[in-house]
């Protein structure tokens, strides 16, 4: 915080329920105290995030602390799913604050209904996700809007925070800051989240009744239940409304209205399970949450530690189970070994697996042998990142 409102760039790192959001915005909404008069009503802070329900989530921060501001700023958040009029209808004489998404930040501007030229600070929140070559293209739009890019430039204070900084994207961000000041939390046992891992042996074909079983358990009043697809939300979701589960599906192909109510829903424990891919894993605060199921294995550490952080937050103790098979073992092993554990197998009576592990199956790793062309654009614009650097 005294870093922020001396206004120098921060690069943080602190795992997941730390209050990264407050750490931001109680500044941010100080400095911009000191820029009212003649700066009044135009953009001053700019919160980029990567998915709809963190943009709803982080507004809601930002607003309720603005409830003990004399002269409150004007906030308004805005992503894509809906219709983009009633944004450009809020941002009518300005605001001070943005919270949104790369893509419909992008459609505001070229809407004539946003400007950033009198950017002062820009906060990038799940950075890694931003950093990420899906956002690559948005953000370098983005950035070429900002004061720095311009004649003649005028520095933009910028925040990156995130829960993790895998090394495919440290250059990335390092490349966009100025002199920041470097805060990582290391987690220990002192303050580390109150989270019970278990690991569950069992057969593919049987992790649907395993997880059945499971929620007839005391305990299982609210489940989060993470899979690998879209296709696997409403077919899980499905399959479990038929044995009689309160359930929902949410992913990022629903509708806004209808991925907004399956959350409420959740949180109002109206329904017992929420079946999400790992759209659900960054940012969103499920308060009180006691259980996280990887029904599938996520596709790497980092993202298992997001998903998993989802319980046992703001001191409160939280289960995490994951379901392992003869064909995901080596995926979890490479899982524990980065983050530095291991969660002894267990097997449920009556849900004993059939098929066990090979010795070659569990040599393998979680994203096999051979880089996938995802990976492979990381390191290369990585290594691009890198060698700017080195040449200026």
């Amino acid at each position: 915080i005294p870093a922020v409102l001396a206004g120098q760039d921060v690069w943080a790192a602190a795992q997941t329920g730390s209050g990264k959001t407050v750490a931001y915005a109680l500044p941010l909404l100080q400095r911009l105290q000191l820029l009212f008069g003649p700066w009044r009503r135009r953009t001053q802070a700019l919160v980029l995030v990567p998915t709809r329900e963190l943009a709803q989530q982080v507004g809601e921060v930002l607003v309720g602390l603005t409830r003990f501001m004399e002269e409150p700023p004007r906030i308004v958040v805005a992503f894509g799913g809906v219709s983009v009029n009633p944004q450009m209808m809020a941002l009518r004489g300005g605001a001070e604050v943005v919270v949104a998404t790369p893509g419909r930040l992008l459609d505001l501007v070229d809407h004539n209904a946003l400007r950033l030229d009198t950017l002062s600070l820009l906060v990038l929140d799940e950075a890694d996700r931003l950093l990420d070559l899906g956002f690559a293209d948005e953000l370098a739009r983005i950035r070429a809007l900002l004061p720095s890019a311009q004649t003649p430039p005028r520095r933009v204070q910028q925040l990156l925070f995130s829960a993790t900084f895998p090394e495919a994207v440290e250059a990335l961000a390092a490349a966009h800051l100025h002199e920041p000041l470097r805060v990582e939390l290391r987690q220990d046992a002192a303050d580390a989240p109150d989270i019970t891992q278990r690991a569950l042996s069992v057969d593919t074909d049987r992790r649907g009744p395993l997880l059945r079983h499971l929620l007839a358990q005391p305990g299982w009043t609210q489940v989060l239940v993470f899979v690998a697809t879209r296709y696997a939300t409403e077919l899980l979701a499905h399959k479990l409304e038929r044995h009689g589960v309160q359930a929902a599906a949410l992913h990022g192909e629903m509708a806004q209205g209808t991925r907004n109510e399956a959350l409420e829903a959740f949180r109002r424990r109206r329904l017992q399970v929420l079946v999400v891919t790992d759209l659900a894993a960054r940012g969103i605060d499920i308060a009180g949450l006691p259980v996280v199921v990887n029904y599938d294995l996520p596709r790497s550490a980092d993202d298992y530690t997001h998903r998993i952080g989802r319980t046992g937050r703001a001191g409160e103790a939280g289960l995490a189970v994951s379901f392992i098979s003869a064909d995901t073992e080596a995926h979890f092993r490479l899982i524990e070994k980065r983050q530095g554990l291991r969660v002894p197998r267990e097997v449920i009576e009556g849900f004993e697996p059939q098929q066990v592990a090979t010795p070659d199956q569990a040599a393998g790793g979680v994203k096999g042998k051979r880089p996938s062309k995802k990976d492979k654009l990381r390191a290369a614009a990585a290594a691009t990142a890198q060698g700017g650097r080195s040449t200026s």
